[in-house]
This record gives C-alpha cells, sequence and structure tokens, in this order.
C-alpha cells in the first residue's frame, strides 16, 4: 500500500488522506506498467497530484476480479443483505458529505454548493436502488395444465462502465472483494480496452456521441456485449408568452450555467415567444450577469471553471465560431481572469438553425436565444436536432406543455438511467418450463 496515498487539503474539509492506486479486488493497487496522469486544478491550472494509470493489462486483472466475485461469494449473496450494502454506502456518503464535496469541487471545479447537491443525490439513490434489491421478480405464464411456465430476471454479468467527468464521485467502495472495481485511466486506452473486453457481458457509457459510436463498434466485434449509451443533448428550453417570466428566467439560467454548463441535459438552445422576447432577453442577461464565477469553494460561486484545458479550448473555439457567424454576443463571449478555465456566461442572439453553437454540443456557459411565434413552428425547430436527450416547457397552460417529448431520443442514448427502468438494463429475463406429467391442478 506503500506510495498509493498522499495527504491532500482542500479549502472546505481540509487535510484528508487520497488514494491514488487502481482500486482492484478490495484494495487499491498499482497500475502494472507503473504509469501515472497528473490531475490538474481548473481554478489554478497546477497540479493537484498524479494518479496511476490503467492500461489494457490492468483492465484484463480487474475484469477477472469482476468475473471471479460474480461466479463466487456475491452470486450466494442474499438480496435483503445486497440492499444493506447500498443503505450502509448511501450512511457513509452522508457521513462524509462535506470531504467528498471538497474533493469533487477540488477535481473538477464544481461549486461547493453543487457539489453538495450532488452528493446528497447520490444518497439518495443508493438508498432508492437498496430499496429495490429484494423486490425484482419473475412472473408465471400460465399457458398448458401440464407445464409449470415462469420467467425470472437473472443479471447479465460484468458490466464495465465509463463514467463521466462532469459529474464524477470519488469514493471507496465497500463491498465484497471484486464486486467493485475502480480504476482510473484514458477512454483511448482503458476505455476501449473495457469495451472490446471478450470477458465483459455489459458495457456502460455517459459521453460524447462521437465516442459513443466508437463504444459501440467495439462492444459489435467483441462478444456482442449488451450496452447503454448516455450521449449528448442540445435541449431546447421553449418559454411561452403565458409563462412566468421571474420562474422561468430562474430556471432558464440555471439550466444553461448549472456546473458551468457541463451537463449533457442542458438547456442551451432557448426559444421564446416574440411577445415576451424583448422583455425576456433583458432581464436574462440582468440575471446571468449576477452569476458569481469564481473560485468554487468561495461561498456565494454559482459558477466554477470548466474541467480542463482541452475543454476551455473547445468552448472557446464554438464562441468563435458563432462570432465569425454572425451570432450576436449578447453579454460574455470571453475568457474570465487570466488564470484557471473560467469562461464568462455567454448568450448569443440573431441566430440560425444551420450554425454550429445551435446544433452542436458546446459543454459549456454557452448558450443561444432565438424568437418563435407559434407551439407548431417552436415544436419543428425544437425537435430539428439529432439529439433528444431532454427538453423544458415554461408555461402555465397544461395542454401546451404536454406536447413536448422528453427522454434519451435519437443520437442521444440507448437505454434509460435511474427508476425502474434502469435496472431492466442490468437483468436479462430467463424462460423456464416443467413439464408436470399426469398432475392435475383445481
Amino acid at each position: 500500500m506503500s506510495g498509493l496515498f498522499v495527504e491532500l487539503k482542500t479549502p472546505h474539509s481540509g487535510k484528508y488522506m487520497q488514494p491514488t492506486g487502481l482500486f482492484i479486488n478490495n484494495e487499491f493497487v498499482k497500475g502494472v506498467d507503473g504509469k501515472t496522469l497528473e490531475v490538474i486544478n481548473p481554478s489554478t491550472e497546477k497540479v493537484i497530484t498524479s494518479v496511476h494509470e490503467a492500461t489494457e493489462k490492468d483492465v484484463d486483472i480487474a475484469v477477472s476480479a469482476a468475473r471471479k466475485a460474480f461466479d463466487g461469494p456475491w452470486r450466494k449473496e442474499t438480496p435483503e443483505n445486497r440492499g444493506k450494502l447500498l443503505v450502509k454506502l448511501a450512511d457513509l456518503f452522508e457521513k462524509n458529505l462535506d470531504l467528498l464535496a471538497a474533493v469533487e469541487s477540488l477535481d473538477n471545479g464544481k461549486a461547493i454548493s453543487m457539489a453538495k447537491a450532488d452528493i446528497g443525490m447520490c444518497v439518495g439513490c443508493l438508498r432508492y436502488y437498496g430499496g429495490w434489491a429484494d423486490k425484482i421478480t419473475g412472473k408465471v405464464i400460465d399457458t398448458t395444465p401440464d407445464t409449470f411456465n415462469y420467467i425470472r430476471k437473472e443479471p447479465v454479468g460484468v458490466c464495465g462502465q465509463t463514467i463521466p467527468w462532469n459529474f464524477p464521485l470519488l469514493m471507496r467502495p465497500v463491498s465484497p472483494p471484486g464486486v467493485v472495481n475502480v480504476i482510473s485511466g484514458f477512454g483511448k486506452i482503458a476505455g476501449a480496452a473495457l469495451a472490446s473486453h471478450m470477458d465483459v457481458d455489459k458495457v456502460a457509457f455517459t459521453g460524447s456521441t462521437v465516442v459513443g459510436r466508437t463504444v459501440l463498434k467495439a462492444a459489435a466485434s467483441s462478444n456482442l456485449k449488451k450496452v447503454t449509451l448516455e450521449l449528448g443533448g442540445k435541449s431546447p428550453n421553449i418559454v411561452f408568452e403565458d409563462a412566468d417570466i421571474d420562474n422561468a428566467i430562474s430556471w432558464v439560467n440555471f439550466g444553461i450555467f448549472f456546473n458551468s454548463g457541463q451537463c449533457c441535459c442542458a438547456g442551451s438552445r432557448i426559444y421564446v415567444q416574440e411577445g415576451i422576447y424583448d422583455k425576456f432577453v433583458q432581464r436574462f442577461k440582468e440575471r446571468a450577469l449576477k452569476n458569481v464565477v469564481s473560485d468554487p469553494f468561495a461561498r456565494d460561486t454559482f459558477q466554477g471553471p470548466l474541467v480542463s484545458q482541452v475543454q476551455f479550448d473547445r468552448v472557446m473555439s464554438y464562441i468563435k465560431a458563432g462570432k465569425d457567424a454572425g451570432a450576436k454576443v449578447e453579454i460574455g463571449g470571453e475568457r474570465k481572469g487570466d488564470k484557471g478555465y473560467f469562461i464568462e456566461p455567454t448568450i448569443f442572439s440573431n441566430i440560425s438553425e444551420e450554425m454550429s453553437i445551435m446544433q452542436e454540443e458546446i459543454f459549456g456557459p454557452v448558450c443561444s436565444i432565438s424568437k418563435f411565434k407559434t407551439k407548431d413552428e417552436v415544436i419543428a425547430v425544437a425537435n430539428k436536432s439529432n439529439y433528444g436527450l431532454a427538453a423544458a416547457v415554461h408555461t402555465k397552460n397544461l395542454n401546451t406543455a404536454i406536447d413536448m417529448p422528453f427522454g434519451g431520443y435519437k443520437e442521444s442514448g440507448i437505454g434509460r438511467e435511474l427508476g425502474e427502468a434502469a435496472l431492466d438494463n442490468y437483468l436479462q429475463t430467463k424462460s423456464v418450463s416443467i413439464r408436470l406429467g399426469n398432475a392435475l391442478f383445481a
């Protein structure tokens, strides 16, 4: 274990011991090739620490540990005890909420208030699925008198998941050895090895649509493993004339600038009905300018830095493309300060649907606002996108609101997350038929 922990300090929670190894088979270990990768503080651009980098060899070891656990003691664990473990983990998250939130803010620049909310949601999610553990059931299918037929739900097997950097969770799993393994590495190496591994039964990926296609191809060309993809979005945020304008502005502001816009379902395309358009734009600008863009550990900070230099450069290139295409910068459009990956909240107007800032996912604090006349018109333009992850409608008329779809349609992914529907991604159905001979049932 020597050399696999380093003492770090956060402004919010003080000193703590940060594991730097790969978590495989219930212990922190060094990467086989001894490679490391630097973790950069996006607020200061300085190195926080270095962690071990996983390669294909480490993926093999982690998958082997998971397979051994799946075929061994974990298979015999009762549903009740599995649920208790998830609830216990939720309790530990809650107990260490301040520390977990501080580490998340340090790592990716998220405002500490937002990071605390993230950990709170993780607590709720763990408890929710802890309750589901002993409630996954099959059903009896009545066909003929001489057979007893039923279906049961069984786990898919070894599952690999690529975790997104915008909502990461730094944790030490509490579980029997091999059930949960956490390895840090680059997508092109460790992620690719996981997607194409012949002993992985299912892979989940959260990230860009471009990479999602690569994951899908790798899964198909290897062992045809099951795949769920939570990909990009270009979500429309629609404001009708009858909306409560103050409430709508508050949510529109949150919908795009939350987490510095680094959210798959960010409401980056804003459509406002013509009767309130001018008033809305002015007041939206005033609200966005009140967003505190600063050190994520400062009490009043709403928007921290982007996660990395690569992401900063990508977002700035989209801002330049919008300007070059003739879009009007209502506010923002520049870097904030000269240290850290901070970008001003940016609102574009005078746009056309063909512009890249309207068609491509920017993943930053950048939105475009456009005017519409009728419900049919806005539904048409809102759906004029390759994506279909989320949408929001602001109106007091329920008959207006229910016309809009919601969910991971088109190039925004495959499968569903959270709730009962998410369980289906990790289960498969087995049919069992027992012939009863001469037995009769009354």
